[in-house]
């Protein structure tokens, strides 16, 4: 199968079907910023942008995504030149241990991409006017979660990247 991520084209021979987009990353392809948590899709670290959206790479079956591009953290930023995302965490102190970073920061870039493109979230209101409200930057990052609880710098630093 072919599979271009970062950029890169892969041709994967012998794939078990069985093999998640996420465990081809990390073993196959050693791109391991995207990482495995829980394996369930319930906590995020694994969040990669898959065709420009969000997912959980846990679950899904890298054989079904034949000619996609996915784009990890990895593939996010240049050396020396981070994504406004990458920068915005370091600058506001947006991770302690680090774990989770990489899914937060690639849910952070897809949901910035959602806000650009007038997609609501279930917070939104008819009349809202302030799609990078506190509550509404909340709600679609919902998915991802943090054991550190460094939540309220990730804030202020996906706010200040969605103005560069």
């Amino acid at each position: 199968m072919r599979l271009t991520v970062n950029g890169a084209q892969h041709h994967l021979v012998g794939l078990d079907p069985r093999t998640t987009l996420l465990d081809v990353l990390r073993e196959r392809l050693h791109l391991t910023g995207t990482k495995k948590g829980c394996d369930h899709g319930q906590c995020g670290a694994c969040t990669v942008l898959l065709d420009g959206r969000r997912v959980n790479s846990c679950l899904i079956l890298a054989i079904s995504q034949q000619d996609a591009e996915v784009t990890t953290v990895e593939g996010l930023g240049h050396r020396g030149e981070p994504h406004p995302v990458q920068r915005g965490f370091l600058e506001h102190d947006g991770f302690q241990c680090g774990f989770c970073t990489p899914g937060q920061i690639c849910s952070a870039v897809g949901a910035l991409d959602e806000i650009a493109r007038g997609w609501p979230s279930a917070v939104t209101g008819d009349d809202d006017e302030d799609l990078l409200s506190d509550a509404e930057i909340r709600e679609r990052m919902s998915g991802n979660l943090c054991r550190c609880g460094a939540y309220p710098n990730m804030l202020p630093a996906i706010r200040e990247a969605a103005g560069r």
